[in-house]
């Protein structure tokens, strides 16, 4: 494994095991719920919404350790953005662990997101990598 591919691991494994984003925020502007039949993954993000901006995100639920590290990193990467700028960095990444065609420009957008990139390969943990994301997207366009 080159140092890359262990970098991207020790963010993956970082971010599952960190509590900070994992919480309920007081009177959420908005909230939805992500569910994943398929192993059981299971959140609920709560958005404070300031104007356009999102000015507070965070999650509660569980799930595998990549689900929860993506939907650790995906709160990280979107707070403080605009609704416009959330969903372009969702499908992005949609994009990226979709093994569709993507830039690095793009790439260099996820920051840490990119870590995730080789779920890809995985065919079986592309939904658990998936779920917040698409969550976040719904929760946004509603």
């Amino acid at each position: 494994m080159d140092n890359l591919e262990s970098i991207y691991t020790d963010v993956i494994m970082q971010h599952s095991t960190e509590t900070y984003n994992k919480k309920k925020i007081d009177n959420p502007t908005a909230m939805e719920h992500g569910h994943n039949p398929s192993c059981g993954d299971d959140i609920t993000l709560e958005i404070k919404m300031n104007n356009n901006v999102i000015e507070d995100l965070s999650f509660t639920g569980h799930g595998c350790a990549i689900s929860q590290a993506s939907t650790s990193i995906m709160i990280d990467l979107l707070k403080g953005k605009t609704k416009e700028e959330a969903l372009e960095l969702i499908n992005i990444f949609i994009r990226m662990i979709k093994r569709e065609k993507i830039s690095e420009e793009e790439l260099d957008k996820l920051e840490e997101a990119r870590a995730l990139q080789n779920i890809s390969n995985m065919p079986a943990r592309v939904k658990c990598a998936e779920l917040a994301w698409y969550t976040m997207q719904k929760l946004i366009e509603k």
